[in-house]
């Protein structure tokens, strides 16, 4: 009996799952063994954008080695439908004001479209008694953006 792969997905498939999904792991280079971390992010199409809080090991994993694997994933709860794709790139500081707050806007909207609980801005550098609009007005973390993707991973479930 042969081996069974994991069928591939196309690059629609794989950023229509990017487009569907607003949780995903980030993984570091750290000193011994790799460090992983959630994150929320927002998906222009092109780019995704994370927020980091300014503290964590995470914060010293990234000043030290930039290139990181991210992983999306969706799956039912019996796993018999799953997919998942994996981004090795680069992560850099979004500096330029304008474009920060569009993106802190975009995060906004992603946690109202989504009904997030207000205790994920706990996650973001913000008490949940804040109003949602104090990530765009107040700077409590960084903007990080995916570049330079080397590889793309992305994988099903058989139909």
């Amino acid at each position: 009996m042969e081996i069974e792969k994991i069928p591939q997905m196309d690059r629609n498939e794989y950023d229509q799952l990017i487009i569907d999904e607003y949780v995903c792991r980030i993984a570091f280079k750290g000193k011994e063994h790799p460090y992983i971390a959630p994150f929320l992010y927002v998906f222009d199409g092109k780019y995704m954008y994370f927020l980091s809080t300014k503290y964590g090991k995470k914060i010293e994993f990234f000043q030290q080695n930039p290139n990181v694997s991210v992983e999306v994933d969706r799956y039912s709860r019996d796993l018999s439908v799953y997919s998942f794709v994996t981004l090795l790139g680069r992560l850099v500081e979004v500096k330029d004001d304008s474009k920060k707050k569009i993106i802190r806007e975009k995060f906004v909207q992603l946690i109202k479209d989504n009904n997030l609980s207000k205790n994920i801005l706990k996650a973001l550098g913000h008490s949940p008694e804040e109003p949602l609009e104090s990530i765009v007005k107040k700077e409590r973390n960084y903007i990080w953006k995916l570049v330079d993707v080397k590889e793309i991973i992305a994988l099903k479930s058989g139909t």
